[in-house]
């Protein structure tokens, strides 16, 4: 048998079902990879092994009485470390807080642990989830596999690297502006944002905006389905969305023509000169002739957007950041980012913040609107390359803040119009980098997503 990490995660779930693996072998694997790879990469800030190994012990001995093996019996897997996981410490990625273990899991948590995932641990993350980069001052920078002089993104920048890097078949990130889909673009990954409710959050802060939601990080189309069926798999979104759901069937089945309106434009160049980096274009134009060859009617769309858009959404982004309870003593250490962003939250009146939320949903409304012309909507994934680790840090809050909005000026919007959105790779890059296209879907389309995502898969 290969390597084990070198198979995907759904022929792991074979091997494991047919015996030909252990769960606790898998589980042992992985470990030793994290312990290789992990103190260069970053991506872990908190490796669980022996409550994993006991799970996977349990996971063998369940398999070995012929007990029914859950959707992802003995498959590992780690949470961000914004998730809380009963008995382990949530940092939230800040020095600033007590690191206590946390008292109960978080539910999508307890989804996928009935659904037989084993967690390895907790994933590096940037302070509250709240940047494109995963660096904070409570562990090393998490760091792309592909270049680790580079960021992996974020904000599940650390889960990402472990993927990408083969510490893990595949994870769960979260999203409230591009942080499944900006991690998984700058490493090479499938990573799907799902449509608003259509799976746990993943995080336990405020959310004034509903903009957070759990989302696949994965290797493969196949894979991200396989993670996204156990996802759902919660009782409030099997009631909200009824159906059972086969999004591993539909990146299997990879089916489906579809009307693609494809535009590089953003509601932050009303804000921020914006460009794209010729690799980026290239991957753009790539997106376009693949898709095209596949006989999809991609046709050039011309949208546009609220001016307001901007600062609305940096109002109600960072509007959580008011709620923190912090003694003023502590506030030097928080990141400088947090720091700005926190006295910003702190001066806006109730009234300023429902304004916001207000220009945000009539955002909403006419995005909707105008995309709905389309199957699917095309953009580039990320406007550059991987940027340097440090590179944002090295500047003020507010040119930290500008480059993370030029560097993925096309994922917030999503989130702010509750609509699912995949990040799917398409090239790598005379340096090693990989570049990619974020699609776009109508409500309820995730499968639609990684059946398109599929296709493309099998012509790079």
């Amino acid at each position: 048998m290969s390597d084990l990490h070198e198979l995907s995660a759904l022929q792991q779930r074979d091997a494991v079902r047919r015996g030909e693996v252990g769960s606790r072998e898998l589980t042992e694997h992985y470990l030793t990879r994290i312990e290789a790879l992990n103190p260069e990469l970053g991506a872990f800030i908190t490796v669980t092994a022996e409550q994993a190994l006991a799970a996977a012990r349990e996971a063998d001995e369940r398999q070995a009485h012929g007990q029914e093996l859950p959707r992802l019996h003995g498959l590992p897997l780690a949470f961000k470390d914004l998730t809380d996981v009963a008995g382990v410490h949530t940092t939230h990625g800040s020095s600033a807080v007590d690191h206590v273990p946390a008292p109960a899991n978080h539910t999508l948590v307890d989804v996928l642990q009935a659904a037989g995932a084993i967690s390895l641990g907790k994933t590096q993350v940037p302070e509250f989830g709240l940047t494109a980069y995963s660096e904070n001052r409570i562990a090393r920078p998490a760091r792309n596999p592909l270049d680790p002089a580079t960021s992996p993104g974020g904000s599940s920048g650390g889960s990402a690297a472990a993927v990408a890097a083969g510490m893990l078949p595949f994870a769960p990130g979260s999203d409230g502006g591009g942080s499944v889909r900006i991690p998984a673009a700058a490493t090479g990954l499938i990573g799907l944002k799902p449509g608003r409710a259509r799976v746990p959050a993943g995080t336990s802060g405020e959310d004034a905006g509903r903009l957070v939601v759990a989302g696949p990080l994965a290797r493969t189309a196949a894979d991200a389905g396989l993670l996204l069926d156990a996802m759902v798999d919660e009782p409030l979104a099997r009631a909200a969305f009824g159906t059972e759901p086969d999004f591993l069937g539909a990146a299997l089945r990879a089916e489906g023509r579809f009307r693609i309106g494809a535009s590089t434009l953003s509601p932050f160049a009303a804000s921020y000169p914006l460009w794209l980096e010729p690799e980026a274009q290239t991957a753009f134009d790539q997106g376009i002739r693949l898709l095209g060859g596949l006989n999809h009617d991609v046709l050039d769309a011309d949208f546009r957007y609220d001016n307001r858009y901007p600062d609305a959404f940096t109002t109600v982004w960072t509007s959580s950041l008011a709620q923190l309870r912090m003694p003023a003593s502590r506030e030097p250490q928080l990141m400088p980012l947090t720091r700005a962003f926190r006295r910003r939250a702190l001066k806006k009146s109730p009234a300023e913040l429902l304004a916001a939320l207000r220009i945000l949903a009539r955002f909403q409304e006419d995005t909707i609107a105008q995309f709905g012309q389309y199957d699917l909507v095309l953009t580039p994934a990320l406007a550059m390359t991987p940027r340097p680790v440090g590179w944002y840090t090295a500047t003020s809050a507010e040119v930290d803040y500008m480059r993370q909005c030029q560097y993925s000026p096309y994922t917030s919007m999503i989130n702010v119009c509750g609509l699912p959105a995949i990040a799917v790779p398409v090239l790598t890059t005379a340096r090693g980098h990989s570049m990619g296209i974020q699609l776009v879907g109508k409500p309820g389309s995730e499968a639609v997503l990684l059946a398109a995502a599929a296709q493309l898969e099998n012509v790079r």
